[in-house]
């Protein structure tokens, strides 16, 4: 079953933006989860929910992408979408490490890569989302 561009949209919003979700460290959103093992699941289960997001904000901007392509004959949009995903993928996964590389080897790295990615993510999703409008 295909969902809609507007269902997927509001998927998305809906799944990613819940009350307070961008004003805290998502560590700090799973608090209240008790040890740090149970922060990291937390956390680790944040970003398996961004990656879904993601993927699904992607394929949206990537249909509209393509429909632009059709509208204009010719193809642009999708391969620079394509290209903006590359590279944002890359920086995602620098950027992550470096912040996993300043906890110097502690126990929090984990939760802090984690943590990062999800911050990430949930702004690239909106980008994504926000795309053509």
């Amino acid at each position: 079953m295909r969902l809609s561009r507007q269902s997927l949209s509001l998927f998305c919003a809906g799944f990613l933006f819940l009350p307070a979700q961008l004003d805290a460290d998502p560590s700090l959103e799973c608090s209240g989860a008790g040890s740090q093992v149970e922060i990291g699941d937390c956390v680790a289960g944040m970003e398996a929910q961004v990656e879904t997001a993601l993927g699904i904000a992607y394929e949206i901007a990537l249909s509209s992408a393509e429909e632009l392509d059709q509208t204009t004959g010719r193809e642009t949009a999708r391969p620079a979408l394509e290209q903006a995903q590359t590279a944002w993928s890359a920086y995602r996964d620098a950027q992550c490490e470096a912040v996993g590389a300043s906890f110097g080897g502690g126990s929090g790295t984990g939760i802090g890569i984690r943590s990062c990615r999800v911050e990430l993510g949930r702004i690239r999703v909106d980008a994504l989302l926000g795309m053509g409008r």
